[in-house]
C-alpha cells in the first residue's frame, strides 16, 4: 500500500523572518493572509496533523484544515537558543555554533540533537504505513521547516549534514509518496499553486 503524506510548512512569522531560533511567535499579517489565499489547493486528506507550534496551528486553521496536534512534528528544540537570532548566538557562542552546524550529535544549546530531531521524524513517517492500512488514507502535515528537511533526508536516505543544504520556503509543499521503506520526494510546489 502507498502511503501519501503532504509536508506543508508554516506561514511567514517573525521568528522566520529575522532568522531567531523559534520562541512561539504567531504568523505575521502577511503570512495568515497567504495561508489564507491558498486554502482548498492542498491535495485531499484524510488526515490532518500540524507541528504543537503556534505558528504551525495557525497556518493549518487558515488553509482550512482540522489539524490534529501531533508532538513528534515539533520543531527541532533550541534549548537557551530559543528567541535569540542565529547572529545573537554567532557573536557569544561561535565555537558552539560552528559545532552545531557541523556535528548533527551535537546539541550545544542544551536543547535536542539534529540527529534526535531525524530521529523522532523518521519514527512518525515509519509509522505512517500502519495508519493507511487502517484505511486512515493520504496524510497532510503543517510543520516546521526543519522537520520538512529531516523528513526529506529520512525519505531519501541521505546522511545529516545535507539538512543545511535544503532551502524550505514558507508555506511550499513536499510530498512524500512511499511504500515498503522506500519513498520518493516531490519537493517545494508554493501551497497554493
Amino acid at each position: 500500500m502507498t502511503v501519501r503524506v503532504t509536508l506543508v510548512s508554516a506561514a511567514m512569522g517573525s521568528a522566520l523572518r529575522e532568522a531567531r531560533f523559534d520562541d512561539g511567535g504567531p504568523l505575521e499579517p502577511a503570512g495568515l493572509r497567504q495561508a489564507e489565499q491558498a486554502a482548498g489547493a492542498l491535495p485531499a486528506a484524510a488526515r490532518a496533523y500540524a507541528s504543537p507550534s503556534p505558528r504551525c496551528a495557525a497556518t493549518a486553521a487558515a488553509l482550512g484544515l482540522r489539524a490534529e496536534p501531533a508532538p513528534a512534528l515539533a520543531g527541532c528544540a533550541m534549548g537557551r537558543w530559543t528567541g535569540l537570532t542565529l547572529a545573537e548566538v554567532a557573536a557569544a557562542e561561535g565555537a558552539a555554533v560552528a559545532r552545531w552546524l557541523s556535528d548533527p550529535a551535537a546539541a550545544p544549546h542544551g536543547g535536542e540533537s539534529l540527529l534526535d530531531l531525524f530521529a523522532r521524524v523518521a519514527g512518525w513517517l515509519d509509522a505512517l504505513p500502519g495508519d493507511v492500512a487502517s484505511g486512515r488514507g493520504p496524510v497532510v502535515a503543517v510543520v516546521e521547516p526543519d522537520v520538512v528537511r529531516a523528513a526529506a533526508l529520512h525519505a531519501l536516505g541521505v546522511p545529516g549534514p545535507a539538512f543545511w543544504r535544503l532551502d524550505v520556503p514558507p508555506l511550499s509543499v513536499t510530498e512524500l509518496t512511499g511504500r515498503s521503506g522506500r519513498w520518493n520526494v516531490r519537493w517545494g510546489r508554493p501551497a497554493g499553486g
